[in-house]
């Protein structure tokens, strides 16, 4: 950027005075708000993430700085596009898992397939007898995760991963609303391929980077009080 281009120390206190002009627009709205989802709270949040990204843009341009704040933006999903009053939902959810412990996970699920036999069967498949199956469970990684996830249910394992020799990834789950209940089996075949964003209702994350992301702003904090 060209000194002529450069944004002037004006324009970059003017945009720290539309900031502080938002912060109490947005405490005001929050204060006054009607319910959890007052239009006039997401409104007051918009106008702060834009006046603090405009800020932060010019004091980067003017003086090399940034600030030791992020404002979350609002494109991570789209605008809600559902019915007001959703009459059903959908719940999608992703865990992401590592293989940690192999051998962990193996005499988890061999021990599985000692106590219930037929666990082992639908696991391995309806090819291999009983006695053989059982067998496979316990040198066999696909398998042994068939047994796994076929015995307990999702929040348990989740709960319980260490012990099975996992280890967690991101996870994230979708409140997604819908006209109406889908009927028995009709989306099975292909169950995640109707996802829409902008029927999201709310969402939840769970990330290691987010972690990090706050130890960077602990980091930029301690450097602000130092330089005081």
């Amino acid at each position: 950027m060209s000194d002529a281009a450069q944004p002037s120390a004006a324009e970059v206190r003017a945009a720290a005075e539309a900031v502080k002009a938002a912060l109490d627009r947005h405490l005001d709205a929050v204060e006054r708000r009607s319910g959890q989802d007052d239009p006039a709270v997401y409104a007051a949040f918009d106008e702060l993430a834009a006046a603090a990204e405009v800020y932060d843009e010019l004091l980067y341009d003017t003086y090399d700085e940034v600030t030791p704040f992020e404002i979350p933006g609002s494109d991570s999903l789209p605008a809600y596009a559902g019915p007001e009053e959703p009459s059903a939902l959908s719940v999608l959810i992703r865990r992401d898992y590592t293989v940690a412990e192999p051998q962990r996970l193996l005499h988890q699920a061999q021990r599985i397939a000692d106590l219930d036999p037929d666990a082992a069967d639908d696991a391995v498949g309806n090819g291999a007898e009983r006695t053989d199956a059982a067998a496979v469970v316990g040198s066999s990684v696909h398998a042994a995760l068939g047994v796994l996830f076929g015995e307990f249910e999702p929040d348990e394992i989740a709960s319980r991963h260490k012990e099975f020799g996992l280890e967690e990834g991101d996870s994230t789950l979708w409140v997604a609303a819908a006209d109406e209940p889908a009927e028995p089996g009709e989306w099975l075949s292909a169950p995640f391929d109707q996802a829409d964003p902008q029927r999201v209702v709310c969402r939840f994350d769970v990330s290691a980077v987010f972690d990090e992301e706050l130890d960077g702003d602990d980091d930029a904090l301690e450097r602000l009080d130092r330089e005081r």
